[in-house]
């Protein structure tokens, strides 16, 4: 003897004006992903451990600071306090001297950047830093025409071919000529 069982699940029934629902988009399978996909998703983590909440200010040091300090510094932690926050700058050894005179203007910079009174202290930590140079300027701006980057005038067909002619008669071994 069989007894019928009933499905415990109840289907509702579906309105007649619902949308469909837009299919959820296919996961990439054996291809890469942009190369700056998740860039600022892994550096969130290790900037959050550093204490930086907003990674605006290590992203934009350089336009904060101003390219003399950012050369020999770079923000490293981030430590907010009852009175206010203390940065802690990873700065060349020899540095840490000048950065001491410089405290008062770049809090002020901080301060502009981050909101009055956010900053209060900064901390120097000697040690090596590894800034990337900065890249040249491309080759697209000078056209321009400010008359910066001027690009050489190519030579006429007539001198390459008189150099070419010289290039050959120096070289002491004959080549034939067709």
């Amino acid at each position: 003897m069989r007894q019928s069982r009933k499905s415990s699940k109840t289907q509702e029934p579906k309105a007649a004006d619902a949308e469909p629902e837009a299919p959820a988009p296919i996961p990439r399978r054996g291809r890469a992903d942009a190369a700056g996909h998740d860039a600022l998703g892994h550096a969130s983590g290790a900037l959050g451990k550093a204490g930086f909440a907003d990674m605006s200010l290590v992203l934009r040091w350089r336009e904060i600071a101003g390219p003399e300090l950012a050369r020999i510094a770079i923000p490293s932690r981030f430590q907010e306090g009852p009175e206010g926050a203390t940065l802690s700058l990873r700065c060349e050894p020899g540095a840490a001297l000048f950065l001491q005179h410089q405290t008062r203007p770049l809090i002020e910079r901080l301060n502009s950047y981050l909101g009055p009174g956010r900053v209060v202290r900064l901390r120097f930590v000697p040690g090596r830093i590894n800034v990337a140079p900065e890249l040249p300027a491309h080759p697209a701006g000078a056209r321009s025409g400010d008359g910066a980057a001027e690009r050489p005038k190519p030579e006429s067909l007539h001198d390459a071919l008189d150099r070419l002619k010289l290039l050959r008669q120096t070289s002491g071994r004959q080549r034939p000529v067709y």
